[in-house]
């Protein structure tokens, strides 16, 4: 019974995979193979839709999805909201005899047009100038998304204005993968791979969050307006017993799960694992790696998915940095590697001497990248949500710093030095160029605290923030790799040019870098004062808050490098500046707002209320000559925290006047601090808000 059980669930996972996809295997039952040949290849490959089979896709694409009960389709793209948008229309055409006929056209597939002056532009757009234009992205398979009594079909689109400025995070996340693409396929040249495959960058994003029950959520305004709590005390017991992480995963929670999982799987997303996480009422999910454009849509269909499927449950799902102050907040580390022109990949140590060199190479190249551009890596995860969780508890702190564990540290330190030897402990791989070290296998450990580790065989980027795209990221880091594959490229070619022996030009090019650059690696514990006091002896920038992040965009070195490798214009870097600055005050301006709300309409009557009923019990108590000292002592308490508090709202006030968030920020945390003081007196019946006891463990 047991096998016949197991055998039915495999089953009902292979028949389900993939199949609100339109993917290159059900084009192949829809399309004409002169079609079918064509798409396959701009989907591999990269490059235009072939003209010619426009309609044929079109139509195909309409079949399929009406076949799925799809009465609309939409162009669905990546505003610079931080979201997705997309607007629907339907298949129907009037047939001229009082009825519809279903039809789609290839104009209709290839081309949309939303209006570009209702999202945010950052000055590309005036409001005037309304023009916008969604473009689809082969690359990106269409797929279906489910309503409660209807499908649409949904076609991955670029965003672009009138004048072509890109409007979405999409469009520099295509570019950005094509400028390291070309670096990766003039790397593979030098090293004498013989090409097999276009290059292209794999991601996988591990993706963590909350859930509380719906009834808590409803109670409390600031996790409705802001997403995260805005007062709240930590209460006895939380993460400290590390009891949560891993363990038994709740009947509610686990039937979350197994419908994500089916939801997920149905549209291609290859969903692996799901699992407790630190904090009580936190969890993870993540995928098997992907192409990173494809990882990047799968992982914002994801966040909506979790949202819906958790209403469904009588649950709300907390994609929010930090929604509880105390305990672990929540990130999505961003698994990051490189597949060469040989269909490998680069980051991982190889099988012979070639491969190795190869992979020091891609390995000095990041190092390089990082080093250079820590600042860029800094602003692409800059958000007000992220500055509260950047720096503690498991998450990694502004400082960016690579970690490398300490045999692939040895390795470095002996090319740097020229000096052969062999590797610390482990499995052994012999690299065979020159005097370069034998180089071990699963040489890293894991550093929680670290923002940039290697894992083996990929970069984990800790520091994104669980409520972004992974898009912006990537597209720093694809940009900034590509740019020291192109120097570093650049002078093995000279070399080369000039007659020198290769393994001598790498040998004396990597430990150039490495002599120059090995300030960011770091394997020890980020969070200590010694290593901030370190990182800033060593030159390493700690950009503490959003706004000092953001300025590194604004630089002309950000608009070299992203101009050079086409990914971003200088006006579209500019808007992007423009877009996250309004974006940072706007968020502080309506926590504050919300803050202040809380604090003087749920918060203030309840405490004066309790005050009330202290007065009366010692007033009381005096009328009977009974001592009334505790009495007395916690009206004298409660009433210094309602003023305290009472000065607070009047804190907000004065800043709501203004546009500085510092001020903002401090006024908040003075109204929080009284507040959750009282938090600890008032009687609980009396207390507005659900406590952080009830949504942490009550779900």
């Amino acid at each position: 019974m047991v096998k016949k059980a197991a055998k039915k669930a495999v089953s009902a996972v292979e028949a389900i995979y993939g199949a609100n996809v339109f993917s290159l295997k059900i084009m192949k039952g829809y399309l004409s193979k002169k079609a079918y040949d064509s798409l396959s290849k701009t989907i591999n490959d990269g490059g235009a839709l072939n003209p010619d089979i426009a309609d044929e896709v079109a139509k195909a694409m309409k079949d399929w999805a009406v076949s799925k009960g799809a009465t609309h389709f939409c162009h669905w793209f990546q505003p610079l909201t931080g979201s997705t948008a997309e607007k629907h229309d339907s298949f129907i055409s009037p047939d001229g005899k009082d009825g519809v006929v279903m039809e789609f056209s290839a104009k209709e597939l290839i081309q949309g047009e939303p209006d570009a002056s209702s999202f945010p532009s950052g000055g590309l757009r005036a409001t005037f100038e309304a023009r916008g234009y969604t473009a689809w992205d082969p690359t990106s398979p269409a797929f279906i998304k489910e309503g409660e009594d209807g499908t649409t079909l949904c076609i991955p689109t670029v965003f672009c204005g009138y004048h072509g400025e890109a409007l979405d995070k999409k469009t520099p996340l295509l570019r950005s993968i094509a400028a390291l693409a070309k670096q990766v396929e003039r790397t593979g040249k030098l090293f004498g791979v013989k090409p097999s495959c276009a290059a292209y960058a794999t991601l996988g994003p591990e993706q963590e969050y909350f859930l509380i029950d719906k009834a808590f959520y409803q109670q409390r305004l600031d996790l409705i307006q802001t997403g995260r709590t805005l007062f709240g005390c930590k209460p006895a017991r939380h993460q400290q017993m590390e009891d949560h992480y891993f363990g038994s995963i709740k009947p509610r929670i686990m039937a979350f799960m197994e419908d994500l999982d089916q939801a997920l799987w149905k549209i291609g997303m290859p969903s692996k694992t799901r699992h407790n996480e630190v904090a009580p009422a936190q969890f993870e999910i993540a995928p098997i790696f992907e192409r990173l454009n494809l990882a990047v849509d799968h992982n914002l269909i994801c966040m909506e998915l979790m949202r819906q499927i958790a209403d469904q449950h009588g649950l709300v799902c907390l994609l929010h940095e930090k929604p509880f102050a105390g305990v672990n907040g929540s990130g999505k580390h961003n698994n990051w590697s490189i597949v060469g022109t040989d269909g490998k990949n680069w980051l991982h140590p190889g099988n012979n001497p070639h491969e190795n060199a190869k992979f020091l190479f891609v390995l000095c190249a990041v190092i390089k990248a990082v080093d250079e551009y820590a600042d860029l890596l800094r602003a692409a995860v800059a958000s007000p949500g992220n500055d509260h969780r950047l720096g503690a508890n498991e998450a990694p702190p502004a400082i960016i710093s690579v970690f490398l564990g300490d045999q692939l540290s040895d390795i470095i330190d002996q090319i740097e030095k020229g000096e052969p030897k062999s590797a610390k402990t482990g499995g052994q791989i012999k690299i065979g160029v020159d005097v370069l070290p034998i180089l071990p296998r699963d040489a890293t450990d894991r550093n929680r605290t670290s923002p940039f580790a290697f894992t083996g065989n990929k970069f984990e980027f800790r520091a994104v923030g669980s409520n972004m795209s992974p898009a912006g990221a990537n597209i720093v880091l694809n940009t900034i790799v590509a740019e020291a594959l192109d120097q570093m490229c650049s002078q093995l070619e000279a070399d080369a040019k000039a007659k020198k022996p290769f393994n001598a030009s790498l040998q004396a090019l990597l430990q150039t870098i490495v002599k120059k650059h090995k300030r960011v690696i770091f394997n020890g514990d980020n969070y200590t004062e010694e290593w901030h006091a370190e990182a800033e002896k060593r030159g390493l920038p700690n950009l503490k808050t959003t706004p000092e992040a953001l300025k590194s965009l604004a630089t002309e070195k950000a608009a070299k490098v992203f101009e050079k490798h086409a990914v971003l214009s200088r006006k579209e870097l500019a808007s992007r500046y423009e877009i996250y600055m309004h974006n940072y005050t706007s968020v502080l301006t309506y926590e504050a707002a919300c803050a202040r709300r809380i604090a003087a309409t749920q918060i203030l009557p309840a405490a004066i209320e309790y005050q009330g009923l202290l007065a009366t019990t010692v007033k009381t108590a005096a009328e009977v000559g009974a001592k009334a000292g505790v009495a007395q002592e916690t009206l004298l308490e409660v009433s210094g925290l309602i003023d305290a508090l009472s000065k607070g709202i009047k804190a907000i006030d004065a800043t709501l006047e203004g546009d500085d968030g510092l001020e903002m920020k401090a006024a908040m945390e003075q109204t929080r601090e009284a507040a959750d003081a009282l938090e600890m007196i008032v009687p609980a019946d009396l207390w507005p808000l659900p406590s952080y006891a009830q949504m942490l463990f009550l779900y």
